[in-house]
């Protein structure tokens, strides 16, 4: 088998993981599982939250795919590689860049990432699990691109 397959079923796992993150953040977050993800929604005391568990929702299928795909050598593998980079980039992107639980990446010049952390804020600003928006993680409204693009051209022209 080439590289060129498993790369590409890697690649579109992981993009396919931002529709799965959206439904499970919009129908199980914001749902039946309110109880688990309501401590994200406040600025409680404390480094781990309840919501952390949901770690386990992506986890779990993507060690099931790394060990059988590795026992029979099949396309899973790729598949948990795919779930397990997604999670990799949800750390990064979520827990380090947006929340801060680490003090890495304070700042950015990059009007995606702008939009990005824009999109969760607007996200947070409600407190209940009805009336939410903005439930994905790396697409966002274009609305949030183009406010970031205008912010820093304005930023610009000032310096």
């Amino acid at each position: 088998m080439s590289f060129l397959l498993p790369a590409s079923i890697a690649l579109v796992t992981f993009f396919a993981m931002e529709g799965v993150a959206w439904l499970a953040h919009k129908y199980l977050m914001h749902g039946s599982m309110w109880f688990f993800h309501e401590d994200h929604h406040s600025n409680g005391p404390g480094f781990f939250e309840k919501n952390d568990a949901f770690f386990l929702i992506f986890a779990i299928p993507s060690a099931y795919c790394f060990v059988t795909g590795s026992l029979y050598a099949d396309f899973r593998f790729w598949i948990g590689t795919g779930i397990a980079l997604y999670g990799v980039a949800y750390f990064l992107v979520h827990d380090v860049f947006i929340h801060r639980r680490f003090p890495w990446f304070k700042r950015t010049q990059n009007a995606y990432l702008m939009a990005i952390r824009k999109a969760h804020k607007v996200h947070h600003k409600h407190l209940t699990k009805e009336d939410g928006e903005c439930f994905g993680m790396l697409f966002v409204p274009p609305r949030y691109l183009r406010e970031a693009r205008k912010a820093l051209r304005s930023q610009q022209q000032r310096t």
